[in-house]
């Protein structure tokens, strides 16, 4: 097998499983398949969507943070930057 026809086979089994799982997904999705409609958490509540009165068990005021908050933005944005610059490096090696 050539290296073309190899890499023609690799990028339609890819495109495949890409438009197999965009399909499974929405269908899921439209089917609303997974969910339990006694357990309706909203948005962003899934962290803790098997723990019905979760409230009870969390205690979110055990950490109290010391520094501004836009001190905390700024570090999660360099370290985004410095990892981004590493991962140039790194692949510019190859």
């Amino acid at each position: 097998m050539t290296i073309k026809r190899k890499h023609l086979l690799y990028k339609v089994a890819t495109i495949l499983v890409v438009v197999a799982t965009l399909v499974i997904a929405i269908y899921i999705m439209a089917h609303r398949l997974g969910l339990s409609d006694n357990l309706d958490f909203g948005a962003g509540a899934y962290y803790y969507a098997d723990i019905p009165d979760y409230q009870k068990v969390i205690n979110d005021d055990i950490y109290q943070a010391k520094l501004p908050y836009i001190i905390y933005v700024v570090l999660f944005l360099a370290w985004g930057a410095l990892m981004w610059k590493l991962w140039k490096w790194i692949d510019k090696r190859k």
